[in-house]
């Protein structure tokens, strides 16, 4: 075995990835801390093929140089914008159609192993602050809840984390239901 070489991997240029058919979900951020979560989660949208970003609250935007550091160039590639709430982009992502779903531990969440994602509607994914998590307006505009089953003592993923997991688990099933 032998690892692939960068021209081996098929990698689309800043032009090719904004004419790419994209993967129907954006992710939101709502007042996220950390300039390096910010910048693993555009790294994750580029890899992903996401429709884009949107940055809320005190979320940093770019340009700056510690959200470059983690997003390698991601910034460029992936669509953003910025919302001064989270309340204003969801309640514009909902009137544009798209299911919102926040990533929390709440009472009625749908556990994400056993979430299926709507075939027929573009999806926004909330991810809320390192600490507080999801602002609690946002979850009783929400459409719904995901919560990513966890077994060990702690209950609690980095943001950056977080968004792989679910990224990944909605982006291999809606891959499966359009093969279909």
């Amino acid at each position: 075995m032998r690892k692939l070489s960068m021209d081996e991997l098929g990698r689309k240029t800043v032009a090719e990835f904004k004419a790419a058919d994209k993967t129907p979900i954006v992710l939101v951020l709502d007042n996220i801390r950390s300039m390096h979560n910010v910048g693993s989660v555009f790294r994750t949208a580029d890899a992903f093929l996401l429709q884009g970003i949107i940055l809320c609250g005190y979320t940093p935007v770019p340009p700056h140089r510690d959200i470059q550091k983690t997003a390698l160039g991601a910034t460029e590639s992936v669509e953003w914008q910025y919302f001064s709430t989270t309340l204003d982009a969801v309640k514009e992502l909902q009137a544009n159609g798209y299911k919102v779903m926040t990533i929390e531990q709440a009472v009625n969440s749908h556990m994400l192993d056993v979430f299926v994602p709507p075939a027929d509607q573009p999806l926004a994914l909330v991810f809320g602050n390192e600490v507080s998590g999801v602002d609690a307006e946002v979850m009783k505009i929400a459409d719904g809840c995901i919560e990513i089953p966890q077994l060990g003592m702690k209950h609690s993923l980095n943001i950056s984390v977080s968004t792989g997991i679910v990224v990944w688990d909605i982006f291999v099933k809606q891959r499966l239901a359009f093969s279909r």
